[in-house]
């Protein structure tokens, strides 16, 4: 057989046939582990099996499911590897899974053990695999070759029911998932049709680049840093297919050496990294976006599974070790061309660029694509830009059911978890005025800019004019207090960006 050829020594120019000729699988192959799958899936589904302590019924096969890279299409000629997911009539929740997830394991290896076509196959080694979550792992050899491979079976609740749509789901499948409150990660499996998905419908080009990089890692990565803990394969995937999609534009035709070397450049900026789809999900749903804010504001690298929001695939891992190691690539001959030119790189930032809509009083509403982590006054600088303003720019913030805030330039929106397509205030002041913040009892809040020495009816007299409820049916508190109407709004302590309550006095009729 021929010897493979090393991928740090294969020019830019010739990765595609460096592709063709070493990493894709040949169909003989495919059909020998189909014929594993096969074998494996007929065992799971031909007779049902009776529980055993804790489950006390029937456990019955719905669905089995190949995932993983040989499900989704991204296999690699040298992997030895197949993963079932298998759902099972028994969990009819989260909570169920989590607690009968131990039992059904054992059942199952029971079963492979009682496997007379299994044994067949050579079977070896079944044993409970501890991970996230848990798994049921044995090796058997195909018939023709008597390669080994090693079989990986998860269970799972079918959360997604039946049919597995292409968009996204009802909001309750994710508010039950943030609701059971498992580990990060442990409920994968019931996504795993979408997770699969996710990749599977990509372009041919697209799934090259991502073996590409699978490759690498597992040749100058994973093999070289054995005992490492090093990020799962899934966690590189999804940053590639995140490269492509910011950084090409998705174009199906692209080089697959700036592909490449794009990912080692976003490897090497690990500590940076946020990034996130809203395929299945919606932050509309406050229960979600809530979570999702929470989630994003946690320490990077932050890679969330597409399918499994509750799952930073990025987490706990030795990024140093691979960013090592991408710096080390970005040197050799696969990211040059002819030898001598690096090739160039695709524009992909380290997180998604948001809509943001800023309400500016007197004029009409700005819309801006900022970076979550742009500075504010980077933002304040675009701002400035749009139109003509001679005081100081003050911009604050309300998400529905807080109070408002004032976003400091020196920090970014991010700090203040803002991901998603948001409004901010702008309000403009001069260097004696102070910035207060008028709350509604319905929890809405507008900005003002007034001076400190000012009466509160002053205030009040802006209020009319913004809101249009007269100065006589106000009434402004402040940290309990209700303010007077002749009175400053120093003497009560008032300091800049403070709130005050506003409320609509009682109306007596006239007797």
């Amino acid at each position: 057989t021929a010897v493979m050829q090393e991928l740090f020594h294969t020019p830019a120019c010739r990765l595609d046939s460096f592709v063709t000729q070493w990493l894709q699988p040949c169909r003989e192959w495919k059909e020998e582990v189909q014929e594993v799958v096969r074998t494996v899936e007929q065992l799971l589904r031909q007779e049902h099996f009776q529980g055993e302590h804790g489950l006390d019924q029937e456990v019955r096969v719905l669905k089995v499911v190949k995932v993983g890279s040989f499900g989704n299409g991204t296999v690699l000629r040298s992997t030895r590897e197949v993963e079932l997911v298998v759902f099972l009539g028994c969990f009819r929740s989260f909570q169920e899974e989590a607690k009968y997830h131990r039992d059904v394991l054992r059942l199952l290896w029971k079963k492979v053990w009682c496997s007379q076509d299994l044994l067949a196959l050579g079977l070896k080694d079944p044993r409970v695999a501890q991970g996230v979550p848990d798994a049921l792992v044995f090796t058997i050899r195909t018939q023709r070759t008597r390669e080994p491979i090693t079989v990986t079976i998860l269970p799972a609740y079918r959360a997604l029911g039946p049919s597995v749509p292409n968009s996204q789901l009802p909001p309750e499948v994710y508010v039950s998932l943030i609701e059971a409150c498992g580990d990060p990660g442990n409920f994968f499996p019931s996504f795993s049709e979408l997770q699969k998905n996710f990749v599977k419908y990509r372009p041919t080009k697209l799934k090259s680049l991502l073996r590409l990089i699978k490759h690498w890692y597992q040749e100058y990565v994973k093999a070289r840093c054995p005992r490492a803990n090093l990020p799962p394969a899934y966690a590189l995937e999804l940053l590639t297919i995140y490269a492509w999609e910011t950084g090409a534009q998705r174009d199906e035709r692209f080089m697959l050496a700036e592909g490449l070397a794009t990912v080692m450049e976003l490897l090497q900026e690990y500590e940076f990294l946020c990034i996130y789809w809203t395929t299945y999900y919606t932050p509309q749903n406050p229960v979600i976006k809530d979570f999702l804010r929470k989630q994003l504001q946690k320490e990077r690298p932050i890679i969330l599974d597409p399918a499994d929001p509750t799952h930073n695939v990025a987490e706990g891992y030795r990024w140093d070790i691979v960013a090592q190691r991408a710096a080390q690539c970005l040197k050799q001959d696969c990211c040059y061309d002819n030898w001598e030119t690096p090739v160039p790189r695709w524009n992909t930032k380290r997180a998604r660029d948001i809509e943001v809509t800023v309400e500016r009083w007197g004029f009409p509403d700005l819309t801006l694509w900022v970076n979550p982590y742009e500075s504010i006054k980077t933002i304040k600088e675009k701002i400035q830009g749009s139109a003509a303003y001679s005081g100081l720019q003050r911009l604050s913030f309300q998400e529905p059911g807080s109070e408002r805030q004032l976003l400091k330039s020196r920090s970014c929106l991010a700090d203040y978890g803002i991901f998603f397509n948001s409004r901010i205030s702008r309000l403009e002041t001069v260097s004696t005025e102070i910035q207060v913040f008028v709350k509604k009892h319905d929890g809405g809040s507008h900005a003002y800019a007034i001076e400190l020495n000012s009466v509160v009816w002053a205030l009040k007299r802006q209020i009319e004019y913004r809101q249009g409820l007269p100065t006589k049916q106000q009434q402004l508190q402040f940290q309990g207090e209700v303010l007077h109407d002749s009175q400053r709004l120093g003497y009560y302590g008032i300091q800049d960006s403070d709130t005050l309550v506003l409320s609509v006095k009682a109306q007596f009729p006239a007797s």
